[in-house]
């Protein structure tokens, strides 16, 4: 047996289980029109919610700083990594979740992995949501805490798992919206448990940055909540438009981290143009809250949308699932709308669960009333020729 026929014999059992992922090369700027391999595609599975990957303001600052800066940072945070874009960011961040300091990570994973590694350890418990990302995940594996994973949302078996460890140190993590299913923590007894047993609370931002809240605040503003949670995670990569991860939440708690997470001591920096890229992004958002409502505005259109096509689907949120079970069949849905100029990811396992593979829509603000209700005539076609019948998750 030659050393590489291990591999090549998973690749075939994925390829047959409609399992195989390759990636598809894009020509153009994430918006809501692209090019892909050669032919133009109304997008609708970029986490691009409010279209800023391309906007004028953001590209002449990076370029500005570009010029100025140069391409990289040179090295770690705390040795030659930082510079007057990085702090800046991170001002703007503080101010934009309204707390007393941030700090920013390569990357939303290396963020929650390196979070959650600082504040817990042997002997500590973390309680985490069974639908959590990834990345929260491995933080909590990495942090060497004992990891008690409490019912989807469900905040009565939360604490009734808190009370099984009385007395110990502990957080308490969640997304604040789930990547997946679209649907928004139950912050508000999250929270109360936390504080009255004596936890940290820590919620995942990054789908909900730019997409609820008034303002885009995020999860915080939309129960009205401001200040409530202790360590506030988010990505810069999604409804921001640039790339990064970042928390903020106290003083203290920043300080704490710059010292202990490992993910933000040992990776060098990012390039100071994806700093200026990342603040501008946030400017935008503070300046034109209209792109906040008009995102919002299209979540509404789109649910009724599917649902007068006979496709069941509610969110408040720019992620709508689309249930479809078989993994073959959500791949045969997802290929007959790339024929007819729509792209969307099809999620499959490990993403999410066996036998609830998924078109996943996600909306941006820049998308049409015309192209909402073109997807939606299309989306219901599609399935009806892949003999796909959707459904809702459970959890929601």
């Amino acid at each position: 047996m030659e050393k590489w026929d291990w591999m090549r014999e998973e690749l075939e059992r994925l390829n047959t289980e409609r399992l195989f992922r390759q990636m598809t090369v894009f020509d153009s700027p994430q918006a809501a029109l692209v090019e892909v391999e050669g032919r133009k595609q109304h997008l609708f599975s970029s986490n691009s919610y409010l279209d800023l990957c391309g906007h004028p303001e953001i590209k002449a600052y990076a370029g500005q700083v570009l010029a100025e800066y140069g391409a990289g940072s040179g090295g770690s945070r705390l040795t030659t990594g930082t510079t007057r874009i990085h702090m800046e960011l991170e001002e703007t961040i503080a101010r934009f979740k309204h707390r007393e300091a941030a700090l920013v990570f390569n990357t939303g994973y290396m963020a929650n992995v390196g979070i959650l590694q600082a504040l817990a350890g042997k002997g500590d418990v973390i309680y985490s949501d069974e639908l959590n990302h990834a990345s929260i995940i491995d933080g909590c594996r990495l942090s060497r805490a004992d990891l008690v994973i409490y019912r989807h949302n469900d905040m009565d078996d939360l604490e009734e798992k808190i009370k099984a460890h009385p007395g110990r140190r502990g957080v308490i993590v969640s997304d604040g919206v789930f990547s997946m299913d679209g649907d928004i923590v139950n912050l508000p007894r999250m929270a109360e448990l936390a504080d009255r047993y004596g936890l940290l609370s820590m919620i995942d931002e990054a789908h909900a940055t730019g997409v609820i809240g008034a303002t885009g605040r995020g999860t915080e503003e939309y129960y009205g909540m401001e200040g409530a949670v202790d360590v506030l995670m988010g990505t810069l990569s999604k409804a921001v438009g640039g790339e990064g991860g970042f928390v903020c939440g106290s003083r203290v708690l920043i300080d704490y981290l710059i010292n202990k997470a490992r993910s933000f001591i040992f990776s060098t920096a990012l390039s100071p143009v994806s700093m200026a890229a990342d603040t501008q992004g946030l400017r935008v958002i503070m300046n034109h809250p209209e792109r906040v409502k008009n995102l919002q505005e299209n979540i509404r259109y789109c649910c009724g949308a599917l649902e007068r096509r006979g496709i069941h689907a509610r969110s408040e949120t720019a992620i709508i699932p689309i249930i479809i079970g078989d993994e073959g069949r959500a791949m045969k849905v997802m290929e007959l709308l790339k024929e007819r100029g729509y792209y969307i990811s099809a999620i499959r396992y490990p993403t999410v669960a066996k036998g609830s593979a998924r078109l996943r829509l996600a909306l941006m603000s820049s998308h049409t009333h015309e192209e909402l209700d073109g997807l939606a005539e299309a989306l219901a076609e599609c399935m009806k020729l892949a003999g796909a019948t959707p459904d809702l998750p459970e959890s929601r």
